[in-house]
C-alpha cells in the first residue's frame, strides 16, 4: 500500500479512536510490521510540527494520539466552555435549580435533595461561575454555602432572584 495512503488510514484511526492506542494494536490492525508502523508515525508526527496544522501527534508509553496543539488550547477552551454553558446537562440545571431557590445552601443539603452525590457537578457550575461559595457554616467541618452568581441570573435572563418562577406555581402547572 502506498505510504501516503497509509498515513491517511493511521490518521483516520487516530481520529476516530480519540483515546491513545498503542503501536501493537495499531501495526497489527492494518498488517504491517511494528517497525514499518513506527517510523510511518514519526513521519507524521514531524509533519504535524507544521505551523499550518492545528494537530499533533504524541506518544505516550508506547502508545499514540491525535490531539490539538498546545499554543491553540485558548481557542478551544472557549469554545467548549460557552458550548457547556449553553448546554448544561439535566443534573447541572437540577442542581443549579436547588441552589437558587435554598441559597445560601451547602453540598450535602444539595445532595440530601437530588439523592445522588453532586461532587463534579457542583465543580463545574462552580467552573462556569453560576455559582459561588458565599460563605462557611458556622458547624462541624465548616462546610461551604453555595449562592447563585451575577452571571447566573444573566444566563436565565433576570436582574434579581425575585424573578425565580414561583415553585407553588410550577407544581400546580405540571400536575
Amino acid at each position: 500500500m502506498d505510504r501516503n495512503r497509509l498515513k491517511s488510514i493511521i490518521e483516520s484511526i487516530l481520529f476516530i479512536w480519540g483515546d491513545p492506542i498503542s503501536l501493537e494494536d495499531l501495526a497489527s490492525s492494518l498488517e504491517l510490521r511494528k517497525d514499518y508502523a513506527r517510523e510511518i508515525l514519526l513521519e507524521m508526527k514531524e509533519n504535524y510540527k507544521n505551523e499550518t496544522s492545528g494537530l499533533r501527534l504524541r506518544e505516550v508509553d508506547g502508545k499514540f494520539q491525535l490531539g490539538t496543539k498546545q499554543e491553540n488550547e485558548p481557542y478551544l477552551k472557549n469554545l467548549i466552555q460557552e458550548k457547556n454553558e449553553k448546554n448544561l446537562s439535566k443534573p447541572a440545571l437540577e442542581t443549579l435549580s436547588i441552589i437558587a431557590y435554598k441559597q445560601p445552601v451547602t453540598k450535602l443539603e444539595v445532595e440530601e435533595l437530588r439523592g445522588v452525590n453532586c461532587d463534579s457537578t457542583i465543580k463545574g457550575l462552580l467552573d462556569f461561575d453560576l455559582i459561588e461559595v458565599s460563605g462557611k457554616l458556622d458547624r462541624i467541618g465548616h462546610p461551604n454555602l453555595y449562592s447563585t452568581t451575577e452571571k447566573f441570573l444573566q444566563k436565565f435572563g433576570m436582574e434579581n432572584l425575585e424573578e425565580l418562577p414561583d415553585l407553588k406555581e410550577l407544581e400546580e402547572e405540571s400536575n
